[in-house]
């Protein structure tokens, strides 16, 4: 098995949002605001690269959207989805397994592309089963107002109606070496695969916690809809991690792909850096 970073580029959200009752004086010594007020984030992708298979989990932004829709976001940097796929000498063809975390745009958006005629939307990734946690999936059909703008149709159905969709239940695995748990704060069900990796665990965390800047439990993002269970949650996998030294995967931090944590006089910090290729 060997695990490879899959950058789709940069873009940027409120920084007030993203780290809702923290003050700015704070959370803006490790992020940095613009004059908007807007921080730099990454969307950071992980591919499980396994004989026969290989599992792209999340996949940024996309590219269907319209001019409109990218201002809001500032979309910048020179990392696209299919470039980095080919840096690491693969396709879109080539991709086995599509597992999706959640189904918000800034983690789906690049499942569905124009076809070369620019009349319909196809799957990327024509060869795949795009996993989706089933409770995840219902949650999106009815949603709360909280988090119905972030669910694009676009993004979604055309995955069902390609015939590729694979729900999945609790218990369920996608992959022998590939553990799922589930957390409720961020949103329903969002799954966070753990992949049991030369003698250690990498946790992909998704929006649980975004960058390091969210290590510490009571920084909690304002888009979160349950966020006394995302520090809950966030708890119990810190406490793990910092015990056992598992590698903790950050989708949106702008500087660090992942990290290993450890018990300060403060709660759980930042120990060291980590970089997939180093593993």
């Amino acid at each position: 098995m060997k695990l490879h970073t899959i950058d789709t580029g940069f873009f940027k959200l409120d920084g007030g949002a993203m780290f809702g009752v923290v003050p700015k004086a704070i959370w803006n010594k490790q992020n940095p605001a613009d004059e908007n007020n807007m921080i730099k984030l990454a969307m950071r992708c992980l591919l499980v690269e396994d004989g026969n298979r290989l599992i792209l989990i999340d996949n940024g932004i996309g590219n269907k959207q319209d001019d409109k829709f990218f201002s809001h976001y500032f979309l910048h940097g020179d990392d696209s989805l299919e470039k980095s796929l080919n840096k690491k000498g693969f396709s879109f063809g080539d991709v086995t397994d599509m597992v999706l975390t959640h189904l918000h745009f800034d983690h789906c958006g690049g499942s569905i592309k124009w076809n070369n005629d620019h009349t319909k939307f196809e799957t990327t990734f024509p060869n795949a089963s795009y996993w989706i946690a089933e409770d995840h999936w219902n949650e999106m059909l009815a949603p709360n107002p909280r988090e119905k703008a972030s669910f694009l149709k676009e993004n979604i159905f055309p995955i069902q109606e390609s015939g590729q969709l694979k729900l999945l239940k609790h218990g369920e695995k996608i992959h022998d070496a590939i553990d799922i748990i589930y957390s409720n704060g961020h949103s329903q069900s969002m799954m966070h695969p753990v992949i049991n990796y030369n003698g250690k665990k990498v946790i992909y965390l998704a929006d649980m916690i975004p960058t390091q800047a969210h290590i510490p439990v009571p920084y909690v993002m304002g888009y979160d809809v349950r966020p006394l269970e995302t520090m809950s949650e966030k708890s119990s996998i810190l406490k793990e991690a910092a015990d056992k030294n598992h590698v903790l995967f950050f989708e949106h931090d702008p500087f660090s792909e992942a990290c290993l944590v450890e018990q300060t006089e403060k709660g759980i910090r930042k120990k060291m850096d980590v970089k997939m290729e180093e593993m």
